[in-house]
């Protein structure tokens, strides 16, 4: 199986979205204030009808270079419609749609990443999902709950994806280990693998800015902990439970069972290959095929085995996903085609239509009974991961909340401060940053 690996969006996104800050802040907060409740938009309800007339949708990505293929199966049941997509550079895709909510001139339809629909719902420039369109409880929560600001639904799922720990078998059995199913497990996992001749058996995220925090998150609910509150108001950064997961993170690599440098996300594959690393943990489901354009079809399956994120001490579930979800702004002139196209796109025989062009993974849980989607071990493995997925802060000032933790992580892992003054530091200045509400 190949995964596009379309997420190199990574670094390009973290940048777009502290271009932008600025100007989300200026916005404020908008609509959100909307009456509805989480399980409905509030929007206006949309009938049976072909659809009709022009339809712009803005992409990004390279998710965007194959969505004319859905435009055709779209266009066989509503022929009285014309699609036109413009491709914007994912780098610029935060900053050109905030520019265009201001002036009016915005698109009819757009998808955006996870990673930054806080960023984009924060401007208020979009419609609730309207009543009766899509049924909530058909989606994995976390990816439902993503674009809910205030019990208003804003976003349609599209696709989904949850990580693993990805590790060499070969390196695995050598030491005489299986795959971690705690932390106690992990820490086990990494030091007998360290004894067997790996220089460092785990590969974390080190490049210290939000998507590190990200992962630090995983880690705090994992026990129990979490970096806001549940009405999203509130930073909660320097929780005992926080603090204990940093302790916990920052040792893995203190005692040399990571690498404080690396691998830098594109350096993963041959880091593991060469067998630098043993064990990618919380690694996205596209590193698999990945891997097979390094070392041929093939090797993957060969050569890796794959496991659901690791509990906490007190057996707490959480595991990091991301997806991307389907989005009309308010100042649409076809609110109606573009609604009817996100729902034609949540389908279940759509969904899968597009896992076989793309290989992005449903966010309908219906379209995982599908025969296509049957008998893949990876497939098994990020749908047991979606059950317990991990929903970033939702608030405009999160990238630039999450570089600010990623840098004190940091601080600690050179040595320089203990977790808890990181964290400290961290909640001080993210109260300073605010919620952006």
């Amino acid at each position: 199986m190949h995964i596009t690996p379309s997420r190199s969006r990574r670094a390009v996104l973290l940048g777009a979205a502290l271009v932008a800050s600025s100007a989300l802040l200026l916005a404020g907060c908008g609509r959100s204030g909307d009456s509805g409740a989480a399980g409905s938009g509030g929007g206006a309800k949309i009938d049976d009808k072909p659809a009709k007339g022009t339809v712009e949708i803005w992409t990004q990505g390279a998710d965007g270079a194959k969505l004319p293929d859905m435009f055709t199966e779209f266009k066989k049941d509503n022929p009285d419609v014309t699609i036109n997509m413009t491709q914007v550079p994912e780098a610029e895709f935060i900053s050109k749609m905030t520019a265009a909510i201001t002036a009016g001139t915005v698109p009819d339809l757009i998808y955006s990443f996870t990673e930054s629909q806080s960023a984009l719902l924060a401007t208020g420039g979009f419609e609730p999902v309207p009543d009766g369109l899509v049924k909530p409880d058909d989606f994995f929560p976390v990816i439902w709950e993503n674009s809910v600001v205030d019990d208003v639904a804003y976003g349609v799922p599209w696709y989904a994806y949850a990580d693993m720990t990805i590790y060499r078998k070969d390196l695995a059995a050598k030491a005489g280990v299986e795959a971690p199913t705690d932390w106690a497990s992990m820490r086990t996992f990494g030091e007998k693998l360290k004894a067997s001749g790996v220089e460092y058996p785990l590969a974390l995220y080190v490049n210290y800015d939000a998507y590190t925090a990200r992962q630090l998150l995983t880690f705090a609910k994992q026990n129990g902990g979490g970096f806001i509150s549940d009405d999203q108001k509130t930073w909660t950064i320097n929780s005992k439970e926080n603090v204990e997961a940093l302790e916990y993170w920052s040792g893995l690599i203190k005692d040399g069972l990571a690498s404080p440098d690396g691998p830098a996300f594109l350096d993963t594959v041959s880091w593991s290959t060469t067998g630098k690393n043993a064990a990618i943990i919380d690694g996205g489901p596209w590193f698999i095929g990945w891997f097979d354009d390094a070392n041929g079809k093939g090797w993957a399956d060969q050569n890796l085995s794959l496991a659901v994120a690791p509990t906490g001490p007190s057996g707490d579930t959480a595991t990091t996903v991301g997806g991307g979800s389907w989005f009309v702004p308010k100042d649409s002139k076809n609110k109606d085609a573009a609604w009817k196209f996100a729902r034609f796109m949540s389908t279940p025989q759509s969904q899968v239509k597009w896992y076989q062009i793309f290989h992005n993974m449903p966010a309908l849980k219906a379209a995982w009974d599908d025969p296509a989607m049957k008998g893949d071990r990876v497939l098994e493995t990020v749908k047991a991961g979606l059950e317990t997925g991990v929903n970033l802060p939702k608030v405009a000032t999160w990238n630039q909340v999450g570089d600010v933790i990623g840098q004190q992580i940091e601080k600690v892992v050179r040595g320089n401060t203990s977790a808890k003054d990181a964290l400290d530091e961290a909640q001080k200045q993210a109260e300073s940053i605010g919620t952006g509400k």
